[in-house]
C-alpha cells in the first residue's frame, strides 16, 4: 500500500512540473513549421482550392524562377457575368449578373495563380469595367466599348499571353467535369474567324486547350470558331494573335469547383509559355 501512494505521489508530481517545464521547451522546429504552413497557405495543392490571403495588405510574391518572366494580361468584356450559387451565397439572391460574384473575382484569382508560378501578370485597369456597366452597355456592344482599353494596354507591354475571360451561359450538367471525385468546372474558348490572323488565335488557343487536358483530360469543351453574320467575329482578336477568349464554367459552377479550374488554367498557361520559351530560345 505504501509503495502504491509512492508511485502515485511521483505521478502527481509529474503532472503538476509538465506544464511548467513545458514552457522552457525550445520553439524553432514549431515556429518553423508554422511559418511554411502560413507561406503556403495560398493555394491547398491537394485539392486546388485557393484561399484568399486573410490580410488584405498581403502580397502574393511571385516564384523567382526567371529573369525575363512571361507576362499575361486579363480583362473583362463582360465583367459582370456571374455564377448563381456564389450570388447565392453571397447575398441571398440567384443571379446571373452580379457586381462582385463574376468573373472578375476569378479573374483576380487567376491573376494570383499566374504569379505564384512566376508569370507577371496584369488586369486591365477595373475602373474601365466599372464604367461600362455605369453606362448600361448591351453585350453585343460591349466589344466596341472595351476594344480601345485593351489596344492601349497591349502598345504598352509585350504580352505573351491576353486572356478574354467570360463564363458560359448553360448549365452544370454541360459545364462540370467530375477527376478523382473532385468538381471542376469546364472551359470552353471561342475564336472569332472575321480577321486575317484568326488562325495564329486559333493556334494560341489550341496550345492552351492541349495543356489543360493533359492534367485534367476532358476539362476543356470543343473550341468554337465563330464568324460570319449575327456574330461578332473578331472579339478583339485581331489586335493581338496572344488574345484567347475563355469561358470559364457555366451559370451553375460553385466558387470551390471554378477555383480548382482556374489553378488548372494558371498551371497549363504557365507550361505553355515556357515551352513557347524555350523553343524561342533553340532558334
Amino acid at each position: 500500500m505504501k509503495k502504491n501512494m509512492q508511485i502515485l505521489s511521483v505521478i502527481v508530481f509529474v503532472l503538476f512540473l509538465f506544464p511548467v517545464v513545458i514552457q522552457f521547451i525550445p520553439e524553432g522546429s514549431t515556429m518553423s513549421s508554422a511559418k511554411i504552413i502560413k507561406e503556403n497557405a495560398f493555394i491547398v495543392y491537394a485539392s486546388n482550392i485557393m484561399e484568399e490571403p486573410k490580410d488584405k495588405e498581403e502580397e502574393v510574391k511571385p516564384v523567382d524562377n526567371a529573369t525575363d518572366p512571361s507576362k499575361v494580361l486579363l480583362y473583362f468584356t463582360h465583367s459582370q457575368e456571374a455564377y448563381e450559387p456564389m450570388t447565392k451565397a453571397a447575398d441571398g439572391k440567384v443571379a446571373v449578373s452580379h457586381q462582385t460574384e463574376n468573373v472578375m473575382k476569378m479573374g483576380e484569382k487567376l491573376k494570383n495563380q499566374l504569379i505564384v508560378h512566376g508569370v507577371e501578370t496584369d488586369m486591365l485597369d477595373v475602373d474601365n469595367n466599372k464604367e461600362m456597366v455605369k453606362k448600361n452597355i448591351p453585350y453585343w456592344r460591349a466589344y466596341k466599348e472595351i476594344r480601345p482599353h485593351v489596344k492601349q494596354k497591349i502598345s504598352e507591354k509585350d504580352y505573351d499571353l491576353i486572356i478574354d475571360v467570360h463564363r458560359d451561359s448553360i448549365g452544370p450538367e454541360a459545364t462540370t467535369i467530375v477527376h478523382e471525385g473532385e468538381r471542376y468546372a469546364k472551359v470552353s474558348f471561342v475564336v472569332g474567324t472575321d480577321h486575317a490572323n484568326y488562325k495564329l488565335n486559333m493556334h494560341k488557343t489550341m496550345t492552351l486547350k492541349k495543356e489543360m487536358d493533359k492534367i485534367i483530360p476532358g476539362i476543356t469543351k470543343n473550341l468554337l470558331p465563330k464568324g460570319g453574320q449575327g456574330v461578332d467575329g473578331k472579339y478583339n482578336q485581331d489586335l493581338s494573335p496572344n488574345i484567347i477568349l475563355i469561358e470559364l464554367g457555366g451559370i451553375g459552377n460553385t466558387e470551390d469547383e471554378l477555383n480548382r479550374t482556374v489553378a488548372i488554367i494558371a498551371e497549363a498557361a504557365t507550361a505553355m509559355l515556357e515551352n513557347e520559351k524555350t523553343q524561342q530560345q533553340s532558334k
